[in-house]
């Protein structure tokens, strides 16, 4: 291979030959390396601060006729520099054996179209820059665009905020809501990434897969296939991380523990994820990384168990819009509506803007997905979380008290009437242990009976059901309590804390008659 195709090649992390160590660069390779991250950063922090650098610049006059010339050395300069740094780095390259060989086995993967011939099985022994990884599944059909609704009058009449909104979300806004985009903290924790990823294939076999969006993101997915390996295993639970949170170090350990076979995968932006991770397009990864799930995987939907936590309950629940038929839903320290999270923690007098943006483009509503799926939902409440409280310390202000309220409500209306939607919000200020004494067995034969009346025919996904007009309130408050035991479970911790095993669980449907035995 001639010398300056080594200069773009990617960045080699590491080689699964068995030994602790990574990939050790040469001296020239590494030092090339190192200044073009350096200078990265660099322009990363200049980017992010380049408001206050511009104005510190020009009170300072560097914007004046006389500054241009030693402008445009610093430029030639820099540009020297990088010019001189590559050449090192790809000659370093070209004189380092392993290196070589990696970038022979790339080559002939990328000249050979079989995604599981053995080209590619060789390429799987290395772990490198993943924008540079082969393609593996690519979705058919037009990209989802959400729908926006906007009165034309009002939307002139508040223009100035509409683009200090638009500003604001563009600039610092999105990576605000999703800190894991920002490169400067994925530099930071590339290191724990690798030694994640290392874990994951060399522990449990997992495959790395590069998906394509039908918006043309490269999305990273990473698959633990147990399927031969354990009764678990037939089921598929795909894992969408939190806001500054990645499969490698992220919530998949909890359901690969108990032997699941288990998807993870990056959101745009993130580590090898092109992109941003703006609704849209976190929308058509998810979608991506589902459709790969089913189509290349072999997994079918009704055995697949959507799996999210934080900011990652709205990629789980988009998806399970999407795909009904899946077999369950677990949302762990989710909320309800990211604008309700957001407005406490901005100052009151852009509040406005705060909206505006949220709503036109991040608008992270999973009240209004929680209504467009009738499968089994198990929401997992951290008693002590800080993230998704509105005050700190009051478990009653959690988000997720309202997201299994407004879902309790939209499925059992004449149940959820204004004098329970009280009784529930002040159950939910408390731990449920402390809802005792509810008649489990009776409030169960009470659904099943009445699906079964109604001719739902057993069918335990016919949402909105309408029992309980005819109930008394103490009737309703019984049911009120039973429900709310059987959709939410309690963990004592704080937000980030890893969900130990005992609360991963099948969620709770109204059994059917031929699966259902009183006690």
């Amino acid at each position: 291979m001639p010398f300056h195709r080594f200069i773009f090649t990617p960045r080699l992390l590491k080689e699964y030959d068995g030994s602790k160590e990574g990939y050790e660069p040469g001296a020239l390779e590494k030092y090339g390396d190192q200044i073009l991250t350096a200078l990265n950063l660099m322009w990363s922090f200049s980017y992010y601060t380049s408001p206050i650098l511009v104005s510190i610049l020009y009170r300072r006059g560097y914007f004046v006729a006389e500054s241009v010339g030693t402008f445009a050395k610093v430029t030639t300069g820099i540009g020297l520099l990088v010019a001189v740094s590559l050449c090192m780095r790809g000659l370093g390259r070209s004189m380092n054996v392993a290196y070589v060989r990696f970038a022979e086995t790339l080559e002939n993967a990328k000249r050979n179209s079989a995604r599981n011939g053995e080209p590619k099985t060789a390429l799987r022994r290395y772990d490198f820059d993943f924008s540079q990884w082969p393609i593996d599944y690519v979705v058919k059909g037009g990209s989802r665009k959400q729908r926006s609704q906007r009165n034309k009058s009002l939307w002139i009449s508040s223009l100035p905020c509409q683009i200090a909104a638009y500003v604001a979300i563009h600039t610092f806004g999105i990576r605000m809501i999703y800190p894991g985009s920002v490169r400067l903290l994925q530099s930071y924790v590339e290191p724990m990434l690798i030694e994640g990823r290392t874990k994951l294939v060399t522990q449990l076999n997992a495959k790395r897969n590069k998906v394509k969006t039908t918006d043309g993101n490269e999305i990273d997915t990473i698959i633990v296939d147990n399927r031969h390996r354990s009764a678990n295993g037939k089921t598929l639970v795909i894992c969408s991380e939190g806001n500054a949170s990645f499969y490698e170090i992220g919530i998949m350990s909890t359901p690969l523990d108990l032997q699941y076979s288990v998807l993870g995968w990056n959101h745009p932006g993130f580590a090898g994820s092109s992109g941003r991770p703006y609704p849209d397009q976190d929308q058509n990864a998810i979608d991506a990384v589902v459709q790969f799930a089913i189509n290349e995987l072999g997994f079918r939907p009704e055995n697949i168990i959507l799996y999210g936590w934080s900011i990652g309950g709205y990629s789980t629940l988009y998806a399970a819009s999407q795909y009904p038929e899946v077999k369950g839903v677990i949302l762990d320290a989710t909320f309800d509506d990211v604008l309700q999270l957001a407005l406490p923690r901005m100052p009151e007098r852009i509040s406005n803007i705060v909206k505006i943006a949220i709503r036109e483009y991040v608008n992270l509503n999973n009240t209004e997905l929680i209504s467009q799926y009738n499968g089994p939902v198990l929401l997992i409440r951290r008693t002590d979380d800080e993230i998704i409280c509105s005050e700190d310390n009051d478990l009653g202000t959690n988000r997720g008290n309202y997201l299994l309220v407004n879902m309790l409500k939209n499925r059992f209306p004449n149940i959820f009437k204004q004098e329970q939607e009280t009784l529930a919000r002040e159950l939910l200020s408390k731990p449920i242990d402390f809802i005792k004494n509810v008649p489990d067995d009776l409030c169960i034969s009470l659904l099943m009976s009445y699906l079964t009346d109604n001719g739902n025919n057993g069918t335990n996904r016919s949402y909105p059901i309408e029992i309980g007009a005819e109930f008394s309130s103490e009737q309703r408050n019984t049911m009120t309590k039973f429900l709310i035991k059987k959709h939410l479970l309690d963990f004592k911790s704080t937000h980030c804390t890893p969900l130990p095993e005992e609360f991963f669980q099948m969620p709770w449907e109204i059994p059917v008659e031929t699966d259902f035995v009183f006690t």
